[in-house]
């Protein structure tokens, strides 16, 4: 099938601190689209500003789907996600609108650019028990070179402190007998899910780990160390999947008295540069992707991606 046959997907995607939410609102500005959420962070209410989610000035501009709609403590997985978002960009078809599909967490961008085979494997309580006891007896470096040995694909693509995760690639591995990177791999001879525009924007290393440190100290002062308290003392605590992500296990840790606020601040900043270099690694594999400059004014850019998305989905200006 022709790709003009298929329904029109723009996607963003880039690492972290480079803009893509400012110019998903700035394409739907111009494209009379819709933003669909692509971050596994950004679904959960009450966790604002540490997960960098739209502000509501930017809220007011475009629609914006997918955000704010899944408690911390439910359970939902990036097969869930993918049923969510397909359902969402279908809607917004239905209103004659383009979905601008827009985030950094590569996999469930894929899940959705893709047709994913992701892992039906159901959870195992026992298995999980034990590998919590594991990690917690012998750390989370130990479990992360468990995972290394079984699948060195997804282990370099996770944190190795993201306990969670690195159990559900684990429990995955277990219950079915094979890597979660086989479920990841793309059959680029199946039927296309979309007709797929997709940009991913970048920045040279330096100015990227400014970014990425100017970024944390802006939330730091935004209070990101008033909303970890806020979500432990709604009972949200740190055993919780989104609990382990990227600046709330560092703010709760010295919260809990393990180390100092300025010594969080730090080590923030070192595993969000380190996170980003994973970004870079997943989406540069996918050649589909064109790169642009991040560092060019937002109304360039939006007006570059605004062109290219006219003439690939012969949109009217």
């Amino acid at each position: 099938m022709s790709s003009l046959a298929l329904l029109p997907l723009l996607a963003i995607c880039g690492p972290t601190a480079t803009g893509k939410t400012e110019l998903a609102i700035a394409c739907a500005l111009r494209l009379n689209g819709e933003m669909i959420g692509g971050d596994a962070l950004q679904v959960y209410r009450h966790m604002d500003i540490g997960t960098a989610k739209p502000t509501p000035e930017q809220r007011a501009l475009a629609p914006i789907h997918l955000i704010d709609y899944v408690e911390p403590g439910a359970p939902y997985s990036v097969a869930q996600y993918q049923k969510d978002a397909i359902e969402a960009i279908a809607e917004v078809h239905e209103r004659g609108n383009l979905p601008i599909l827009a985030g950094g967490s590569g996999l469930y961008m894929r899940s959705v650019t893709d047709r994913l085979d992701l892992p039906i494997a159901p959870a195992d309580p026992e298995l999980r028990k034990r590998l919590e006891e594991e990690a917690s007896h012998n750390g989370p470096l130990h479990l992360h070179a468990r995972l290394a040995e079984v699948d060195p694909r997804v282990a370099e693509r996770i944190d190795p402190h993201n306990v969670r995760r690195v159990i559900r690639a684990l429990e995955v591995h277990a219950l079915t007998g094979r890597p979660m990177s086989e479920f990841h791999n793309l059959d680029r001879d199946s039927q296309p899910r979309y007709n797929l525009l997709e940009i991913g924007l970048s920045l040279p290393r330096e100015e990227l780990c400014a970014r990425i440190e100017a970024r944390i100290e802006a939330m730091m002062a935004a209070g990101l160390a008033q909303e970890v308290k806020g979500l432990l003392e709604r009972g949200f605590d740190e055993t919780i999947l989104p609990m382990q992500a990227l600046g709330y296990r560092h703010i709760a840790a010295a919260l809990a008295g393990r180390c100092d606020v300025l010594e969080a601040v730090r080590l923030l900043q070192r595993d969000t540069r380190r996170y980003a270099k994973r970004q870079m690694t997943w989406f540069r594999a996918d050649k589909r992707i064109r790169w642009l400059d991040a560092r060019e004014p937002v109304e360039v850019l939006s007006e570059r991606v605004a062109n290219m998305a006219r003439e690939q989905f012969g949109l009217m200006e």
